[in-house]
């Protein structure tokens, strides 16, 4: 299995295949600007030829300069073999090279999935309410570099 930079034949893999992945409507989240604008931090997991794993990502400039990671996605057939660490992994390196202080992403309450993977890998998080608006509270994650 590699990770590289997402190419476009990838980006459009992506979406027709997303929904499957995830159970339900999420090719909304896989907007063309995660490719076309922010794809410079965007990374594919390949194994054989195949794009088994995503992740969609970019660096914000600020008072700090932050990594931020959008949406991963993984086939279900390659699910807990390394994927997602080898894309964060990945993506971290290269928010390392650009100098970033941090990373940062988002999740929904209750995606313990996703809540307790990014705690193994040394993310803290912090229950955030009305982060997304009134009523919508966020679980927001950081890991400094």
């Amino acid at each position: 299995m590699i990770a590289r930079s997402l190419l476009k034949k990838d980006y459009d893999h992506i979406v027709q295949v997303i929904d499957r992945w995830s159970g339900g409507p999420t090719a909304v989240l896989v907007h063309p600007v995660f490719f076309h604008e922010l794809g410079e931090l965007a990374r594919v997991a390949e194994r054989d030829g195949s794009v088994i794993g995503f992740l969609l990502g970019f660096a914000v400039n600020g008072e700090r300069r932050v990594g931020y990671v959008h949406l991963v996605g993984i086939d279900p057939e390659f699910r807990r073999r390394g994927v997602g660490r080898t894309l964060l992994e990945s993506f971290e390196q290269d928010c390392r090279t650009r100098q970033c202080d941090r990373l940062k992403s988002v999740a929904t309450p209750g995606n313990d999935t996703v809540i307790s993977f990014l705690h193994s890998l040394g993310w803290t998080s912090t229950l955030e309410e009305h982060y997304a608006g009134p009523g919508r509270s966020r679980v927001v994650f950081s890991k400094s570099l």
